[in-house]
C-alpha cells in the first residue's frame, strides 16, 4: 500500500516515514521526512492550508505531547489531503502525524494513546432514512 502511494506521488521510500489518517470523509497521506524542512499540504504552506490557531493546535499537538516543540526544525513533511472539510482535514492530518510520530519513535505509543491521538474518531454523517426529512427529523404530525 504504501509503496503504491509512494510511487503514485513521485516519492522516493528511502528514510521515509509514510501513514495515513481518517477523519468522516476526509483522508491524509503524511510523508515524513527527519531532518530540517517545510511542511506542504496540497502543495501549499500548511500554515495558510490550515490558517485559524485552533486548526494550527490541533495538528501541532501530536508534536507537542512527543515533546518536539519546533516541528519544522526537526522534519520534512509532504501531506495529500482530500475529501470532508477543513475540520475533518485536520484532524485526519492530526492522527497521520501521531502514527508517524509513533512508527519513528515507538517509546512513545503510550503517551499518544493515553491522549487519545492514535484513537481514530469513528464518528460518520448518518445516512437519510426514507419518509423522513433528514436523518431523523420526521414530517411535523397533525391530528386531522
Amino acid at each position: 500500500m504504501t509503496a503504491k502511494v509512494a510511487e503514485k506521488l513521485g516519492k522516493k521510500l528511502d528514510n521515509v516515514i509514510i501513514t495515513a489518517g481518517r477523519r468522516k470523509t476526509a483522508t491524509a497521506s503524511v510523508f515524513l521526512t527527519p531532518g530540517k524542512g517545510k511542511f506542504v499540504v496540497n502543495q501549499k504552506p500548511i500554515d495558510e492550508y490550515f490558517s485559524t490557531e485552533k486548526e494550527k493546535a490541533k495538528w501541532l499537538k501530536p508534536f507537542f505531547v512527543a515533546g518536539i516543540s519546533n516541528p519544522e526544525q526537526a522534519y520534512g513533511v509532504e501531506i495529500k489531503v482530500f475529501g470532508s472539510g477543513k475540520a475533518g482535514q485536520v484532524d485526519a492530518v492530526s492522527l497521520a502525524f501521531a502514527k508517524a510520530l509513533c512508527k519513528q519513535m515507538p517509546e512513545l505509543r503510550p503517551t499518544l494513546r493515553k491522549q487519545g491521538l492514535l484513537t481514530r474518531d469513528s464518528r460518520m454523517v448518518e445516512r437519510k432514512k426514507p419518509y423522513l426529512r433528514k436523518a431523523r427529523k420526521a414530517p411535523q404530525y397533525s391530528k386531522r
